[in-house]
């Protein structure tokens, strides 16, 4: 009995670990938004550049495109969601890659915009040291 608990404390211990619980999260997200991007490519984008062919071949179901039995129809959607996922997806990354070069142009700006406080503590000192100049030179005049 003691391996049992061994076991399955060191499986409990496996399954809290982050990397678990972050690889799950991924899958989960990873399948919905492969469900939107298929979404995408089968009820829009596919129909919008196969309907003219299937016009064309007079076919009412891209299934039913076929020679001889051989369901070519199915192959070439298959080519065309590949390539069209493929589309998309680097879309997004490309999108996703700009917005991280604004991010951090604009972080280089404000560290580059930051004044050094040894710059500031030195002009303080200078504009001190001149008022006092001034009030020296002020009282010495009377």
């Amino acid at each position: 009995m003691a391996r049992s608990n061994g076991f399955w404390a060191d499986f409990r211990k496996f399954l809290m670990q982050g990397n678990v619980i972050d690889l799950a999260v991924a899958v989960i997200i990873g399948v919905a938004f492969g469900k939107i991007i298929n979404s995408l490519v089968e009820d829009i984008i596919t129909p919008v550049i196969l309907n003219p062919v299937l016009k064309s071949a007079r076919v009412d179901d891209l299934q039913n495109l076929s020679i001889n039995g051989i369901k070519y129809g199915v192959f070439l959607s298959a080519i065309i969601n590949f390539l069209v996922i493929a589309f998309c997806i680097f879309l997004i990354i490309r999108a996703f890659e700009k917005a991280k070069k604004r991010f951090v142009r604009s972080g280089e700006a404000a560290e580059a915009s930051a004044v050094d406080p040894a710059v500031i503590a030195q002009e303080r000192l200078t504009d001190a040291i001149e008022r006092l100049t001034t009030t020296i030179e002020s009282q010495t005049n009377r």
